[in-house]
This record gives structure tokens, sequence and C-alpha cells, in this order.
């Protein structure tokens, strides 16, 4: 596993691979597609950038010490707050890894659709998982009820408040991220002209769009990508509000099994105009396949961005819409390991 490095101010980490692959430009006619990696990640995720960043953070603010002395155990505190949050999986995954590393404890919301292997990983790291019925919007509800008890620190990927403090802080977990593809896209020839982003919530297709804005070719396009069953994002893109997503969420990309977006995400979306493309069931596995046959395992959620190329690139309108041309560099990300 990379060794994680702290700073008074968040976690340091050693940047993932960025892949030009030549057979998914020709697959879906453009010049370049570049893929970045993010299962070579700990823990296999990207979700550690923000959820350990913003754990260590709400711990750091609550005790006013900074997160190196929080997550080298020099606070001085005998006893730290519990952290407290919802999770399709990965950012519960990376809460519990920010309590671990601090020696404070953590509870996990889970919803019933989460698979018993990824709450056992949880699990492993000393979290208590708290199972709750329903989806994951009713899991981010239970979370909101236990803090709004003072039951524990909250430490949320999504919030109906666009100033949520603890999703600013997520959002500074993605800036590694960010950081990273600056410097990986000074080697690149061609700048990137289209994102295509996987979101539950929104959280990592806004931080990459916000991030990369005066990074990329112009004009550049976001395409935010949804299970069809899920689309939240797309809905709210759509209609300028969150509302409740009334598709049943049941999808094999289940780590984007969200039925709201997040506020602060759809407010960074909105002003950089990005376009939604939900996919189907079945053009979600074609492309996890197709993401396996060129050399990347990963699951259904982390081929999802490629499932919305492969859908623009196959639809004429679509493709107009996206401005996506024979000479468009795509940017993909597969967000988790398989």
């Amino acid at each position: 596993m990379t060794t994680i490095g702290f700073t008074p101010h968040g976690i340091l980490l050693d940047p993932t691979s960025l892949h030009d692959v030549p057979g998914l430009a020709r697959l879906t006619g453009v010049s370049r597609v570049l893929v970045k990696d993010e299962g070579e990640r700990p823990f296999g995720n990207f979700k550690i950038l923000e959820g350990m960043t913003a754990g260590l953070l709400a711990l750091a603010r609550a005790t006013g010490v900074g997160v190196d002395e929080i997550a080298h155990r020099q606070s001085g505190f005998a006893k730290l707050p519990k952290l407290i949050c919802a999770s399709d999986g990965n950012h519960g995954l990376a809460v519990a890894a920010a309590a671990q590393t601090a020696g404070a404890s953590a509870t996990i919301f889970l919803h019933e659709g989460v698979g018993a292997a990824r709450a056992e990983r949880i699990k492993a790291l000393g979290a208590n998982i708290a199972w709750t019925s329903g989806t994951y919007d009713d899991a981010v509800r239970a979370a909101r009820a236990a803090a709004s008890r003072e039951e524990g620190l909250l430490v949320p990927d999504t919030s109906a408040d666009p100033n949520d403090v603890a999703v600013r802080d997520v959002m500074r977990g993605y800036r590694i991220l960010v950081e990273e593809l600056v410097r990986q896209l000074t080697a690149v020839a061609d700048a990137p002209t289209h994102l295509f982003v996987q979101a539950g919530v929104g959280g990592l297709a806004a931080a990459i769009t916000k991030g990369l804005a005066d990074k990329l070719a112009d004009p550049v396009r976001t395409a935010v990508v949804e299970p069809a069953k899920a689309a939240c994002v797309a809905q709210a893109l759509e209609i300028g509000r969150i509302e409740r997503f009334k598709g049943d969420l049941h999808t094999r990309a289940e780590m984007l099994s969200c039925g709201e977006a997040s506020a602060p995400a759809l407010a960074i979306l909105s002003r950089q105009n990005a376009m939604g493309v939900p996919v189907s069931e079945a053009r979600i596995e074609d492309a996890a396949r197709i993401m396996a046959e060129s050399g990347f395992m990963t699951t259904p959620s982390g081929a999802c961005g490629l499932a919305g190329l492969l859908e623009v690139a196959e639809n004429i309108e679509m493709r107009e819409r996206c401005g996506l041309t024979s000479n468009s560099v795509v940017l993909l990300f597969i967000t988790e390991r398989g």
C-alpha cells in the first residue's frame, strides 16, 4: 500500500498513473483518450483523498490542532470525538481510516444495498456499522440525525447547503487529484477537450471541472455520467434544482446509487455548463468489460465514465451536442479497482 503522509492541512499521497489508451480512442472515434487510474490509491479507490482529508480536518477543527498532530496522535487529547458518515462503501472506508489513524472511533451508516464485503472492509478498520433500511439517501439522513443528537462529528460527502464546511473539506481532498493532473498534463502534447466523469452526488465531477477549467483546451465540455436508474445530477442540471430522483436506484454501479445531488457540486457544475449523460446497465457492463480488455481491472462504477463516452460516441445527436469530434481529446477516470 502507498504510504500516506500528513501536513497541518491535509494528506500527502503518491500520484496515480495517467495512461494514453489508443484503443479507446479508435473505438470512440476521437483523437486521444487519457485514463487516470485511481484504483492505484490506498484502499483501491479515489475516496481516500476526500474521506481521510475531511475526517482528519474535522478532528483538527474540533480540537484546534493540525492534521499532522492528529494523525500522529500528538494532540494530547485522551479521547477524540467520534466521526460519523453515510456511505455506499468507499467514503465510509476512508472516514474509518481517518478515525483509525487518529485513534478515534467511527460509526458508518450503510444502507441495505451495500454488499457484505464492503462492510467488512470498514469493520476491519475498527469502525462500527449502523445499518439503515432504504437507499444511500436514507443513510445520509440517518447520519445527519445522529450528528444532530451530538453523537459525533459528521463527515458528509454531500449536502443541501452550497457552503457546507465539511463538503468543502471533501473538495479540498479532491484538489490532490487535480494538482496531480495539472502536473501530468504538462507532459501531454494535446490538452483534453472533454471530461467524462462518473457521479454519485457530483462531488468528484465538480472538483475536477473547477480545478482544470483553465488547464484544458477551449472550449472544454464536462459530461457527468450516471446510471440511468440513479441520474440525480443529470436531473438537477436539467431542471436547475435538486429533487429526489424517482428511480429505484438499483444499479450495478453501486457506488453511484444516489438519489439526491450535492448542492455544492451542482453549483459548480451548473456554472461550468456540464452535460448530464445517463447510461443503461448494459452500457455500464460493456464499459467494465472494455476496460478489462484494455488492461484496467475495475468495477461497473469505476468504468462508468467510459460508459458515458461510448454512449455519446455512438449517437450522432449526442456527439454534436457534446462537441465530440475526431480531434477531441478525452479524459476519463477509473475510480476504483475491480
